[in-house]
């Protein structure tokens, strides 16, 4: 079979980077001294995961690290594969090194694999038979499990600059791939971009295509519209428009009006926002503005976004209809969330003080002789399941209440608990 001819390979492959040197963005991490550029003139490999949002470089990394090694680079798809592909991997990475040769194993979407998948790598990864990269835009911290963590190190990818992304399009003019683009027309292109490389090479394509089929010279921003649709018309994500319609939608939640947050919400989604980060304000806003004035908020707004990921657009944007209207409709408390802001920054201005000795725990002979746990009152033993007039905070430490439950929703209930067990507290023992 004759080899492909390289011009009609996709514009994003005739772009990819060959060295660390042609490599656009990341320099926090492939910058001279930077920790990934030292882990590749190291010769020495090691097992890492590439967090960042898509189009920002994860997998060009990964195949300059097996390059940089010599290593062969298995890549399998968390969404489509499974344990058969990760013991297929296995077998080719005992044939390598077998030959003396390295091997790399890619996990695109690493997030995707369950527990037990994600724990399939574990022995080998320790043995050094292959090298674990993983690729997540989730953070590993919730969607990798510990013990695979533990065992690599993460590398944090930031989207790319708006220069960065005009270093693409430049390489993509050199080659003669891409026409000419009037500066307002590239603004605009660079803005829809929002930091992903995949998503302007996947676009500078369409336009290519469809500027060649009209013989077009040059792209202007009339023609670019025209071309790409609605979909770039009124949001500059990334600019000051997308942060107002964003503020817009959380203000008129928080405000308790259902129909103005159905707008701002259809208004999101008609200017081209990514449902999936609608779904994350949502989250935000039921434990930030309702919290436990109403719990049911939270489970709701993650069952939407669940719905979402299953069914996609348009039917599971309805799901996201419903979480902003119940979420408009809900009894407001910013109660925890201005009690958690307090006490982080009176553990940041206290400094760490000792656990209290009835507080900690005593495995072992050493620690109960030595006062562990001694004098605990066990909750459960008391009556009506409450210690009274003990303490919980380090000796010395009584702030005043941080938790204040307002008198909306759940947290009236809440509120009259609280008064009764602060009560009994204040009285003499």
């Amino acid at each position: 079979m004759a080899p492909q001819d390289p011009s009609h390979a996709p514009l994003a492959e005739r772009l990819r980077p060959r060295s660390l040197g042609e490599v656009i963005g990341q320099a926090h991490l492939l910058g001279e001294g930077m920790p990934l550029r030292i882990a590749f003139e190291s010769g020495r490999p090691h097992s890492c995961i590439l967090w960042g949002p898509p189009g920002t470089g994860k997998t060009t990394i990964a195949r300059l690290m097996a390059d940089a090694f010599e290593a062969q680079f298995l890549a399998i798809s968390a969404v489509l594969g499974g344990v058969k592909d990760i013991r297929e991997a296995v077998e080719q990475a005992l044939v390598a090194q077998a030959h003396g040769r390295r091997t790399i194993v890619f996990v695109d979407e690493v997030h995707r694999f369950n527990k037990s998948q994600q724990d399939a790598f574990l022995p080998h990864v320790e043995s050094g038979l292959f090298t674990f990269v993983g690729a997540t835009t989730e953070n590993p911290s919730f969607e990798v499990n510990s013990a695979l963590l533990s065992r690599a190190a993460v590398y944090v990818l930031q989207p790319l600059a708006e220069e960065d992304l005009r270093r693409i399009v430049e390489r993509a003019q050199a080659i003669g791939a891409v026409p000419a683009i009037e500066t307002a027309a590239l603004d605009r292109l660079l803005a829809y971009a929002d930091g992903d490389a995949r998503r302007l090479l996947n676009t500078l394509e369409t336009l290519a295509v469809a500027a060649s089929s009209e013989r077009r010279e040059t792209i202007d921003d009339a023609w670019l519209l025209k071309v790409l649709g609605e979909r770039m018309r009124r949001y500059d994500k990334g600019g000051e428009q997308f942060y107002d319609t964003i503020s817009a939608l959380h203000k008129s939640v928080r405000g308790s009006d259902p129909d103005a947050s159905l707008y701002w919400f259809a208004r999101m989604l008609d200017g081209g926002a990514d449902p999936r980060y609608i779904a994350r304000r949502l989250i935000r806003m039921a434990t930030e503005d309702i919290g436990l004035a109403d719990p049911r908020a939270l489970r709701l707004a993650l069952d939407a976004a669940d719905v979402y990921e299953r069914l996609g657009s348009p039917e599971g944007e309805l799901a996201l209809a419903e979480a902003v209207v119940f979420l408009a409709m809900a009894p407001k408390s910013n109660a925890v969330y201005k009690a958690y802001n307090e006490v982080r920054a009176l553990v940041k201005k206290d400094g760490t003080r000792p656990v209290p000795l009835h507080l900690r725990n005593a495995p072992t002979r050493l620690m109960k002789d030595l006062g562990y746990g001694r004098d605990y009152r066990y909750a459960h033993d008391e009556a009506d399941g409450f210690a009274a007039g003990e303490s919980y905070f380090p000796d010395g430490l009584r702030p005043e209440p941080l938790y204040r439950p307002v008198e909306r929703g759940l947290e009236i209930r809440i509120a009259e608990k609280l008064r009764e067990l602060r009560r009994r507290n204040d009285q003499p023992r």
